[in-house]
């Protein structure tokens, strides 16, 4: 692989290839050594031009071209990452530059991009010497400025992190000549300076030293023992200065490489000849052994043609008297075929559906062999009874698609078994397989547990408030039978029913998205769909009835007196009135219904308490005693209304109830009357007596018609028999309406406004003694009466009851320019049938 990278070095061409609209583009990064698992070498979305996200969006893949993968890629971000420690030593060598090439593969479309990264070297390695010690025997009568080569260190590492100088020790015979080679190599010799004397000194130990230039800076060390001999004036020399050799890599150990030999003219020991490697790098030390005294090179260790694909060995002959001849040895290292294809599956669809189109993509895949040559070029294929094939696309890449049709009923999944076989001798092969389900289609559509949900709600519920919950069930499986629930447009009156509730789309829980008003909307029913996830998608709707129950939210309106009124409401009270006297009426209504609109009346506050009563039911004001002349003329009384829900509610109003001496007296005593001009006061009393005139005449007429009346009666063998007034019993719930009070009785009232009153209150007059006449023929009569209604029983037994009886004052007053008089006559009825809506009406 090293050899491969050796010969990419600077920038690669940009690469296109138009099958299935493949781009191939190169790119480039450096990184340093002996990085940590996990350490950032670069992000590759600025240099793809891809946005956050794409890479994991478009499967992004990251193929090594060697069998160990130093990096790997983060999808979701884009980053580099280191994920095994890398030696650039054991990886390159002494290769320059040393590059590790991967590609990124994206798909839809397909692009590939190149990824060169250039391992940087680091200072990770002393210099060291291939012995800690080293002898050199130097004749005694050697001339000065001789030189004896010495053994150079070996620094792995490159540029400036490697050997830079050499220092020796101090001493006086010998000094270091430094040489640099054209290959960036540094010599180092032995220069003798002064003239060596045996019998003086015949040993000498020296020390050393080779320093590099990395940082911090590292240093190995070697001793030098020198003894000094006698004269030997020849010096060894070889047969042929080069050899050049080739071996098949893989070869055994022992195998012979080579053999060098070298000659002397020197006789004795100074003829003797010894061989050894001189400045060779220490892997050729591991790699192959040198007999010293036959020069025999054979082989020790696992030649390796992807790791390095030729080698150069110096050898030296040293003979007995110290002199050395020195030779090369070229080495070229033969490929074999050694590595079987490698089968990497870079995406894989292992789930496809039944109806899948032919020609759909299930993997892509890219097949590699570490071998050159025929021996790694690679053919791939499948088994010729599946309804897959495969097909090249360029640059050794392959794409697994679907040839015919799928029948998931007949098999429901295949392991498709993909075999590649390289060119090489003899032919070595590699099997990967695949395996591949088949998945089954959408077709059952969702089924509710019921055709019909009622649920109910409480009104003026919190926002949010679960109300109920559908389900449903799919008999298909996985994303086939997960349904997502939604509700279908529609309206409840003016406002889409999304406004008004909502539903968890994987729950099926049904909220309400407002409070909600009985008043306004009783029930509502909403269609609710559920759909699978299924393609193309089914559904089912249902129909969901919310059934809204009532609660005591509304508090009792008044309707006379007029509640929220700005002005107060004033009553007459004649002084000579009895016990019992029918002062006025009070009507409220309440907007609940059922139990929360039955509703009951009482006197809060008054100010002689003893003086009035009220109907708890029909909220008839009347006097408990007779009136004497200690009772103040203005009373007050603040009348309370309840219903009866849970949480009661109440509303109260004011009534301020004059007494007067006669008709005339209200006029001159109205509540809050301003100060009147003399004349306004002059045609207030012109008003009054004419007021006065009237009033005494209608009352004449009653008197007339109730003679008459009785005399009727008794002609018909019936009487009036005066009985005290009873409340009617409760209402049941089933006969009282949501939107009215509950009124038991009919009630006519004639009023008199007065046009000059600031106050402009209704003023009720009652006579002494009952009045009664006969109803108008023009006016419809009711002829059912209510049960609770105990006032007139013998009346209303006898066959005439069909004629109504109302009681009647009537104030007539002749308007005068810019003066008060009667303008308004106001008639405040309630219908006596039981269980029926309680109506008002006015004249």
């Amino acid at each position: 692989m090293e050899d491969c990278l050796k010969n990419k070095q600077g920038l690669y061409l940009l690469l296109l290839f138009s099958v299935t609209e493949v781009l191939c583009v190169s790119i480039q990064y450096s990184v340093p050594e002996e990085k940590k698992f996990g350490s950032l070498v670069a992000n590759v979305l600025k240099d793809l031009k891809l946005g956050n996200g794409e890479l994991s969006a478009r499967r992004a893949q990251l193929v090594s071209k060697t069998s160990k993968k130093y990096f790997l890629l983060d999808a979701q971000s884009g980053n580099l990452l280191i994920n095994d420690k890398i030696d650039r030593e054991n990886l390159c060598g002494q290769t320059e530059p040393c590059l590790l090439q991967s590609e990124i593969v994206l798909q839809n479309p397909l692009e590939l991009y190149s990824i060169e990264i250039k391992i940087e070297d680091v200072n990770d390695n002393a210099p060291k010497f291939s012995k800690h010690e080293f002898d050199i025997e130097v004749p005694e009568n050697v001339p000065r400025d001789m030189r004896f080569p010495l053994e150079s260190a070996q620094d792995e590492d490159l540029g400036e992190n490697t050997i830079q100088n050499y220092t020796l020790s101090p001493n006086k015979h010998f000094k270091l000549g430094i040489e640099n080679d054209t290959d960036g190599s540094i010599y180092v010799d032995l220069i003798l300076e002064k003239t060596l004397d045996r019998e003086k000194e015949p040993f000498l130990g020296l020390t050393l030293m080779a320093v590099d230039g990395g940082m911090p800076q590292r240093t190995g060390t070697a001793r030098i023992n020198i003894k000094v001999l006698d004269n030997n004036d020849n010096a060894p020399q070889f047969t042929q200065s080069e050899y050049k050799v080739k071996l098949k890599e893989n070869s055994p150990k022992g195998t012979l490489v080579s053999k060098v030999e070298a000659r002397d003219l020197d006789f004795g020991s100074n003829s003797k000849i010894t061989y050894s490697f001189h400045r060779v790098p220490e892997k050729i030390r591991n790699l192959f052994n040198l007999n010293e005294m036959t020069g025999e090179i054979t082989v020790s260790g696992k030649i390796d043609f992807e790791k390095e694909t030729s080698y150069d060995m110096n050898i030296k002959a040293t003979d007995g008297g110290g002199l050395s001849g020195h030779c090369k040895v070229l080495l070229e290292v033969e490929d074999v075929n050694d590595n079987t294809p490698d089968i990497s599956v870079i995406s894989l669809t292992n789930v496809i559906q039944e109806d899948s189109p032919l020609n759909t993509v299930l993997a892509f895949l890219s097949v590699t062999d570490q071998d050159f040559g025929d021996n790694g070029k690679v053919v791939c294929s499948v088994e010729m009874n599946l309804p897959f094939v495969l097909t090249s696309t360029k640059k050794n890449y392959y794409q697994l698609v679907i040839q015919s049709p799928l029948d998931r009923e007949k098999i429901s999944d295949y392991n498709v078994t993909i075999t590649a076989v390289d060119r090489g001798s003899p032919k070595l092969t590699s099997s990967r397989t695949i395996h591949v389900q088949i998945s089954d289609v959408n077709d059952n559509s969702p089924v509710f547990d019921k055709s019909l949900f009622e649920m109910t709600i409480r009104e003026n519920n919190i926002p949010g408030l679960l109300i109920g919950s559908v389900h449903a069930v799919d008999l298909d499986t996985e994303q086939n039978a997960k349904l997502i629930y939604t509700l279908l447009p529609g309206e409840f009156g003016d406002d889409p029913a999304v406004s008004y509730i909502s539903i968890n789309s994987e729950t099926g829980n049904m909220y309400a998205l407002r409070s909600l008003d009985y008043e306004k909307i009783k029930d509502f029913a909403v269609t609710v769909r559920a759909t699978d996830g299924g393609i193309p998608p089914l559904k089912s709707d249902v129909v969901v009835r919310v059934v809204v129950i009532d609660e005591n939210d509304n508090a009792p309106f008044f309707l006379y007196p007029l509640q929220n009124s700005t002005h107060p409401c004033n009553e007459l009270l004649p002084k000579m009135a009895e016990a019992g006297y029918l002062v006025t009426k009070v009507v409220a209504v309440d907007g609940d219904s059922g139990q929360n609109s039955w509703l009951s009346y009482e006197i809060l506050k008054a100010t002689d308490p003893g003086l009035f009563s009220i109907g708890a039911q029909n909220g008839e004001v009347r006097t408990r005693r007779p009136l004497t002349e200690r009772d103040i003329s203005k009373q007050r009384l603040i009348v309370v209304v309840r219903d009866s829900g849970v949480l009661l509610q109440t509303s109260t109003a004011t009534l301020n109830i004059l007494l007067v001496d006669g008709f005339s007296d209200p006029y001159l005593k109205v509540v809050d009357v301003r100060h009147q001009d003399p004349e306004d006061e002059q045609t207030l009393t012109m008003y009054l007596v004419i007021c006065l005139a009237s009033v005494s005449f209608v009352f004449l007429l009653c008197i007339v018609s109730f003679i008459g009346i009785k005399i009727c009666k008794k002609d018909h063998g019936s009487s009036f028999i005066a009985a005290a007034p009873q409340f009617p019993p409760p209402l049941p719930e089933n006969c009282t309406d949501s939107q009215s009070g509950s009124l038991s009785r009919n009630y006519q009232y004639d009023a008199c406004l007065t046009n000059g009153s600031l106050t402009s209150d209704f003023r009720f007059l009652r006579p002494l003694i009952p009045v009664f006449s006969v109803a108008d023929s023009n006016l419809p009569v009711n002829h059912k009466t209510s049960s609770g209604t105990q006032d007139f029983p013998n009346c209303l037994e006898n066959s005439q009851s069909k004629e109504q009886v109302q009681a009647s004052l009537t104030e007539d007053a002749a308007p005068r320019s810019g003066g008060p008089g009667c303008t308004v006559n106001q008639a405040i009825g309630a219908n006596a049938n039981s269980g029926q809506n309680d109506w008002l009406s006015y004249q």
